[in-house]
């Protein structure tokens, strides 16, 4: 695959396929594509290299790319938290200043297209394959601990009777236990947040996780340091969505890391101020199986 005469080299994991766009290439979920138009973007699109404040104009590229203009592109101001923003069908556009503050959108309209913004944190669409109605969802450690998987799944079924074995959850790339390396307060939030110690210690480990196909990011310092630990949140996110009744293998994860990759993915982590955004994004399909 190319663009501007560049070929994503990253491979994609078990059930996900890059695929090319007019605004470069994006990252699909093969199990969800069936019940959800949708896609993960990468740095090369203009919202990956767009700089931080001057990022409007490049969200026409994502409405486009799953066929809607801009003012069919519900957006939320993301604060880290989990509250969750509801479109219904035949709700009209939100054309005001400033967005809604939310980091979950849920909706049952196929005229619009949900979307939200990443740069680490983790990308989650979720689709009903009986209703189809989506989510999207931004979850970064705050909004783990915050359960922003389980609050999505919950507001699907409480706003549009999604159950939860019919759902379909496609976890997008986000910073990987590679790279991630945390303090005590974010095990602390976890704790704050209801999570016992046994599970909590699953996800937290005190060297990097490198694999094949995520090493450490540059600079990384590999030693063991007190009250520092790497964090696993695409762990987190699956056991949240298996706690809330998603089927494990209806559950899919990208398993990339948004550090590992400098040419093709956006990482606040490695490249700080600088860094791009991905986009996630879905659309209710008109015709399901």
């Amino acid at each position: 695959m190319a663009t501007n005469n560049r070929v994503i080299t990253v491979p994609a994991s078990d059930g996900f396929e890059w695929r090319e766009t007019h605004a470069g290439p994006v990252l699909v979920c093969c199990a969800l594509e069936p019940y959800a138009a949708h896609l993960f973007t990468t740095r090369r699109w203009p919202l990956g290299s767009a700089p931080d404040g001057d990022r409007t104009a490049a969200w026409a590229d994502v409405a486009a790319a799953l066929g809607v203009d801009v003012a069919h592109l519900a957006r939320a101001h993301q604060v880290h938290g989990a509250s969750v923003l509801v479109r219904r069908a035949g709700d009209p556009p939100h054309r005001d200043a400033p967005l809604p503050e939310a980091d979950i959108i849920i909706s049952d309209d196929p005229a619009i297209v949900l979307a939200i913004q990443t740069a680490d944190c983790v990308p989650l669409l979720i689709a009903d394959r009986r209703t189809g109605a989506i989510a999207a969802a931004h979850a970064g450690w705050r909004g783990l601990a915050a359960s922003v998987p389980r609050v999505t799944v919950d507001a699907l079924f409480h706003h549009f009777g999604s159950r939860p074995a019919d759902l379909i959850a496609a976890v997008g790339p986000s910073i990987g236990a590679c790279c991630y390396e945390v303090g005590v307060d974010v095990l602390d939030a976890f704790r704050l947040g209801g999570f016992d110690e046994a599970t909590r210690h699953r996800w937290f480990f005190t060297r990097p996780q490198p694999s094949p196909t995520n090493p450490p990011m540059p600079g990384l310092r590999e030693a063991e340091r007190a009250d520092r630990w790497f964090f696993d949140g695409w762990m987190a996110t699956r056991y949240q969505l298996e706690r809330a009744g998603i089927p494990a293998d209806q559950i899919h994860s990208a398993k990339l890391c948004t550090a590992s990759h400098p040419e093709t993915l956006c990482s606040y982590r490695r490249d700080g101020k600088a860094a791009g955004r991905i986009a996630g994004a879905i659309r209710v399909s008109p015709r399901r199986p």
